[in-house]
């Protein structure tokens, strides 16, 4: 009885590691590797931290996403063992990444295109009125006309 119980048993477990090509494989690495990887990423952090008190002008924030990058790739070839599972999944990893590459760097065009005096004003207008939209949204109002000013032309009539 226990035999039978017992072979059941391995043979799920031969199933569930099973890939697709019939081969079986472990993911597992040495306590030790694992606890040299969690090392890794708190010196990182820790260098993350330290470099942020440096000004290094324009190249704080690229040497901010080399470091998180690189605590990335740890994390997902290691921790999240892309090592050793197939390639197509790190394909997909490396295709979403740049998809959000490409949309955070044309959000960056995006915003390279409005001024500081816009980005200063609609702060100033929110500490001014503290006004929130449903769901605690800002509501941002064009600052108020200075006196003895004439109204902008078509904003007569409009709220």
């Amino acid at each position: 009885m226990m035999s039978t119980a017992t072979s059941e048993h391995t043979s799920d477990h031969a199933h569930a590691d099973d890939h697709d090509n019939g081969e079986v494989h472990a993911h597992v690495s040495s306590p030790l590797f694992m606890i040299a990887i969690f090392a890794a990423l708190i010196v990182l952090t820790v260098i993350t931290v330290a470099v942020s008190y440096v000004d290094l002008g324009a190249a704080n924030t690229l040497v901010a996403m080399i470091i998180a990058t690189t605590k990335a790739a740890l994390v997902a070839t290691f921790f999240m063992h892309l090592k050793g599972d197939k390639a197509i999944h790190t394909i997909i990893l490396l295709g979403a990444l740049l998809f959000l590459g490409i949309f955070l760097g044309l959000s960056n065009d995006d915003l390279s295109t409005r001024t500081r005096v816009d980005i200063d004003n609609g702060a100033r207008v929110l500490e001014r009125t503290g006004a929130a939209a449903p769901g605690g949204l800002p509501v941002f109002t064009p600052p108020a006309a200075p006196a003895g000013a004439a109204p902008a032309a078509g904003a007569a009539g409009h709220h």
